[in-house]
């Protein structure tokens, strides 16, 4: 095969008119050629950071969309249906991933659970850590969210680090807000990058200290704003992820997205590339050309290096996508799933009036932090309930894995004046979570999700929407156009029942994230990130 256009060297920082010869899925010449082309050849995109599950896809279906954006491959934390399946979960990606051409790169997810304060489907110890890295299927040790277990020095976290040493795989760091020596501890541990940074100080002092700032820019987390004026001057040490991508806005854009804005806002194209083709793959050491002599031709064609529209994408010297049109087929795949309770009443989601103020979390648009903020309840009958007026809603985590009785707080800015939303996507432990205007709501929408052992779905008395999700009880078994059509249906009746967050369920599955902080909701209860530990409803 010979393509011609115009050849972009990042490295080099160089474009020139010329043709790539591939044979055998190898780039066998670049060659200067002159010809009248005008689009651009360049290394195939990569998300540095991405939990497929949050696609609600499997990776077979996930690729599909991705080649259509130019997006070639993927480091890939399996994390989410890890704590649902264990290794039986990873080994599930693994597979179903191998179906397609597309370059899956998954690592072992360190912290199943996150917490010993959640309940999970499922444990990975150090014992499970070193049996899957010692697999080629696996490329790293996926981000170590149990940073305080790095800092004070918990020896099974420090078993699965030297594991990742032992086999000479990079380990990958999660800790939003870290600064100062318990930082510089938890660099010293070997965690080599951090995609949760939400500041620029926070990020430009992780740089300082040699570690790799991920730009994160998912459906629900966005610092590309915050972070993106660092590229320029750390352009070597800088990547750019999804971290959490949900099927409607996957349908969109990918990483092609975030280097349109960098390249708008005025950073040098050639440092963009570096930290969206090229970093990734001498970082996590992974299987992907970077358009070199003798590199596997995963390269992309585009219209032009601005809005960087995709026309064609190679893998393997395959021709995977062209405008728009992916030719990755679908695959048949097995739905394992972990769902062991049964419907719960409006009664179970009561409790009791205790004090004059309570604590409420304060859910942040497009952030996983959030704060603590201290209210006046409204009582009823001496039973808390939400508060529609002041927009103080219920919020409950029910444990899907066992019988028991659900952890129940409240919540600000989610803004429903009726109905509610629920899920059983909701990080890290997939428990069903769910926010609503009653107990009545609340318990028809868990209960919802109970009948079709997982989903995501909207109620309101009578009308009800829903996702099914029958992998794992967090992913669909559609494409990624009919899942995200569902999805944009239940969006629209949550926001049509008053939510003013961009993506509402997307938030919800994040406030049960208790690695996060700063006040979270598990199934054993309210949980404070700061301090790391329970705390009361009331003061």
């Amino acid at each position: 095969m010979r393509i011609q256009g115009q050849i972009v060297d990042i490295k080099n920082r160089y474009i020139y008119k010329g043709e790539i010869l591939v044979e055998n899925g190898k780039i066998t010449s670049i060659t200067k050629v002159d010809h009248d082309y005008d689009r651009f050849i360049l290394p195939g995109f990569i998300d540095a950071h991405i939990h497929i599950e949050s696609s609600m896809l499997v990776p077979s279906e996930f690729a599909k969309i991705a080649v259509t954006h130019g997006t070639v491959a993927t480091i890939s934390d399996p994390h989410e249906i890890a704590n649902v399946l264990g290794s039986d979960g990873v080994r599930y990606m693994i597979e179903n991933g191998k179906k397609t051409p597309f370059k899956f790169h998954f690592g072992a997810p360190s912290c199943v659970p996150a917490t010993s304060f959640e309940t999970a489907g499922a444990t990975i110890d150090s014992d499970g850590i070193r049996e899957l890295l010692a697999s080629p299927d696996i490329y790293y040790l996926a981000e170590m969210m149990n940073y305080p277990g790095v800092i004070f020095d918990d020896a099974e976290v420090h078993k699965k680090l030297e594991w990742a040493k032992h086999f000479n795989k990079p380990i990958d760091g999660h800790a939003p807000g870290l600064r100062g020596e318990q930082l510089k501890k938890y660099v010293s541990a070997g965690i080599t990058t951090d995609h949760e940074c939400f500041t620029y100080e926070e990020a430009a002092e992780k740089l300082s200290l040699g570690m790799k700032v991920i730009i994160r820019e998912g459906s629900a987390a966005k610092n590309f704003e915050a972070l993106i004026g660092l590229l320029d001057e750390n352009f070597e040490n800088m990547m750019f992820c999804s971290d959490d991508k949900h099927p409607d806005d996957l349908l969109l854009g990918h990483i092609n997205q975030l280097c349109a804005r960098a390249v708008a806002k005025g950073i040098d194209v050639f440092n963009v590339l570096q930290a969206a083709c090229l970093n990734p793959i001498s970082h996590y050491g992974m299987n992907v050309g970077n358009l070199t002599v003798g590199a596997s031709a995963d390269f992309i064609v585009v219209e032009d290096l601005t809005d960087f529209k995709v026309l064609q994408t190679f893998i393997d010297g395959n021709l995977v996508a062209e405008n728009g049109k992916s030719f990755i087929g679908s695959v048949a795949f097995e739905k394992p799933n972990a769902f062991n309770i049964g419907f719960k009443n409006p009664v179970d989601f009561q409790v009791n009036a205790t004090s004059d103020k309570i604590r409420v979390i304060e859910a942040l648009d497009g952030q996983l932090i959030t704060n603590e903020l201290h209210l006046q309840p409204k009582i009823d009958n001496g039973k808390l309930v939400s508060d529609v007026e002041n927009d103080m809603l219920k919020i409950v985590v029910v444990n899907r894995y066992r019988e028991a009785k659900p952890a129940v707080a409240f919540i600000k800015n989610f803004g429903l004046k009726k109905g509610a939303i629920a899920g059983s996507v909701a990080h890290d432990s997939h428990n069903i979570i769910a926010v609503g205007a009653s107990d009545e709501e609340i318990c028809s929408a868990v209960n919802l999700i109970i009948e079709n052992k997982g989903g995501i779905c909207a109620v309101n008395g009578n009308a009800k929407r829903n996702l099914p999700l029958p992998v794992a009880g967090i992913i669909s078994d559609k494409d990624c156009v009919e899942t995200g059509r569902l999805y944009q249906q239940i969006d629209a009746m949550a926001k049509e029942m008053g939510s003013s967050l961009k993506a509402p369920f997307m938030t919800l599955s994040f406030m049960a994230l208790l690695v996060i902080p700063d006040l979270k909701l598990s199934d054993l209860g309210l949980f404070s990130g700061k301090k790391f530990e329970f705390v009361d409803l009331g003061e």
